[in-house]
């Protein structure tokens, strides 16, 4: 099956597309991860079960801040506040949520030191996985590379400077992914 010639600019722009869902992967985590200021992304990873199904608390109210150390879910049904209310006690983040009829108010203690540095580690096994992500997606591109080449597609000129670009990529990001990773310690450790 004769088609059109390999396009370098097609298999970065692949490539790129890819290695951007691994660093979405890990903001989404990292936004997860507390570091001692109210913030609603820290509840969004949180699953309730309600309505015979498991739902994201998205889905069930609205979180709000009430303060630098204070969160609040404003439960759109009062069938399911007892249900958000076990959801966010149970979710692995130390929190104690207050129901006050359909408002359930969640004060963030503060860090210790100790809980810092579980904070600290868990975003390098978050960044991790995102490098491991992202030389997933170099392996791929390479190994499409070595077709084009093995295929008479592209010589072996083309073959090198192709894997060049593509480890080149691969290099950009996983700075990017160093780079986030400092900026999430730095929060999780300052605060």
């Amino acid at each position: 099956m004769a088609g059109a010639p390999p396009d370098l600019n097609e298999l970065k722009d692949d490539l790129t597309r890819r290695m951007d869902g691994a660093l979405e992967t890990l903001k989404k985590e990292f936004s997860g991860l507390r570091t001692g200021r109210a913030s609603p992304s820290l509840l969004e990873p949180i699953r309730v079960e309600a309505y015979g199904t498991v739902q994201p608390l998205a889905q069930l109210g609205t979180v709000s801040v009430g303060g630098p150390s204070m969160l609040s879910v404003q439960v759109w049904d009062r069938s399911v506040v007892k249900a958000v209310e076990v959801a966010i006690r149970d979710c692995g983040l130390g929190l104690n949520p207050q129901a006050e009829g359909q408002n359930i108010r969640i004060h963030l203690p503060p860090l210790t030191e100790q809980r810092r540095n579980e904070l600290a580690k868990q975003a390098s096994k978050y960044a991790e996985g995102a490098k491991v992500a992202v030389r997933g997606v170099r392996r791929d591109g390479m190994e499409q590379v070595q077709g084009w080449k093995k295929k008479s597609e592209i010589g072996e000129d083309d073959a090198k400077r192709w894997s060049d670009e593509v480890q080149k990529l691969t290099d950009e990001y996983v700075k990017k992914v160093d780079a986030m990773t400092a900026e999430k310690e730095k929060d999780i450790k300052t605060v």
